[in-house]
């Protein structure tokens, strides 16, 4: 297996990507970009794929992070070729009159003033943000300095953050429509969400795919992912349900369990007598884009960055949300597909229960697989992050 510094410059191959940190501060003419937000992958994701977009279009451009610290995107963000500088911000427990939120509104506005600092030694010419707990702070300091924002939003609900920012930003870019009952119509423009390139760039044929994990191309494939860290539930769902796999020899099934379950699932799974040959177990896919090729049929969280990538490839695919995101942002963008019949819903909580025998049913079903293909693909919107890069390039006058 990959060390994981190389694991991390996988997920965000495309072709700037290995590029040297351009510096910042100094006193050019040249195209100068903050771009801030993280704390999942799905902020982060779209946030680098905005910053290539940007540097394709314009080499001179000097792009600079500013994140949280201690958040993924203080580890990702290099990887990807890029400097990145840290604020001590964190989100607020609920309910919102416990005394720890004392401490997290002092390191909010000590984020701030850093993040002002940041910008004035930088002197950037636009600010983008993607969301998340440091977007908030980057974004409301170029507001006082009068740098124009740019928001992007990945979910059909909009974040809080997002929200709070919308009044005073010049542009906002977002995935969905309907997203004026959140944001002034004027500023609005439906963008889709960037999505990492190695997913589009797989040149592999299925047959291929399904071959370098050892199956049968004959036979279908689902693949079960639940994130870098894992879905508990996903997970749940078949280890509740062994006996199952077992017994569906033409079936066979990819699973990433996470690196938090991968030890105890691994564990478990050598228990068996007979092994199971049909379910491969891995804690993290270097890949995605062999894998998405590889499956017949997808099961996965609702991430918006996830159901971006499911577009554009057309892949069926089953959403289990995660009920634990904010305002259940998840469930809202896996009805936005599935009250267009193009994916499946499945709860939470009915998971356990139902998810494996449904994955089973509808991977089978070549016409059932057909129709959620042709109407995810329907929804796709191409060619995202240069179409926000060009935006960003128009805020700055240059």
């Amino acid at each position: 297996m990959k060390m994981p510094s190389q694991e991390l410059q996988n997920e965000f191959v495309n072709s700037k990507s290995n590029q040297a940190p351009l510096p910042s501060g100094g006193n050019g003419d040249g195209l100068r970009i903050i771009v801030s937000g993280g704390g999942t992958g799905g902020h982060i994701f779209p946030a680098v794929s905005i910053a290539n977009a940007i540097r394709t279009l314009r080499p001179d451009a000097q792009i600079l992070f500013i994140g949280a610290l201690g958040r993924m995107e203080m580890q990702r963000v290099p990887d990807a070729g890029y400097e990145i500088k840290g604020l001590p911000i964190r989100g607020f427990f609920r309910p919102l009159w416990k005394p720890a939120n004392i401490g997290v509104a002092i390191d909010y506005f000590r984020s701030k003033w850093q993040a002002k600092k940041i910008l004035k030694e930088f002197r950037p010419d636009v600010a983008v943000g993607v969301g998340g707990y440091a977007s908030s702070a980057a974004l409301g300091a170029a507001n006082s300095l009068g740098i124009p924002t740019l928001i992007q939003e990945q979910n059909s609900y909009a974040g809080l953050a997002n929200k709070q920012l919308a009044g005073k930003a010049q542009k906002i870019c977002v995935a969905y429509e309907g997203m004026e009952r959140f944001f002034p119509k004027d500023k609005l423009m439906l963008t889709g969400n960037p999505v990492r390139q190695s997913l589009l760039d797989t040149t592999l044929s299925r047959e291929d795919a399904v071959r370098s994990f050892g199956y049968d191309p004959d036979k279908k494939t689902v693949l079960l992912v639940g994130g870098s860290l894992g879905a508990r539930t996903i997970n749940e769902s078949v280890l509740q349900h062994l006996d199952l796999v077992a017994q569906t020899t033409d079936v066979q099934f990819i699973w990433q369990t996470g690196k938090y379950y991968f030890a105890d699932i691994k564990a478990k799974l050598s228990t068996l007598n007979p092994q199971l040959s049909n379910l491969k177990a891995t804690d993290f896919i270097t890949d995605m884009g062999v894998a998405y090729r590889a499956a017949d049929l997808v099961i996965s969280r609702a991430g918006a960055s996830s159901i971006s990538e499911f577009c554009l490839i057309g892949k069926p695919v089953i959403l289990v949300p995660s009920p634990n995101v904010a305002e259940d942002h998840q469930t809202k963008n896996a009805l936005a597909l599935a009250n267009r019949d193009a994916a499946i819903y499945v709860k939470d909580a009915d998971a356990p229960g139902v998810l494996l025998q449904t994955a089973i049913d509808v991977v089978g079903d070549d016409a059932r697989l057909k129709s959620l293909s042709e109407n995810v693909l329907k929804l796709a919107l191409h060619d995202s992050a240069e179409i926000i890069a060009k935006e960003v390039i128009k805020l700055s006058g240059k």
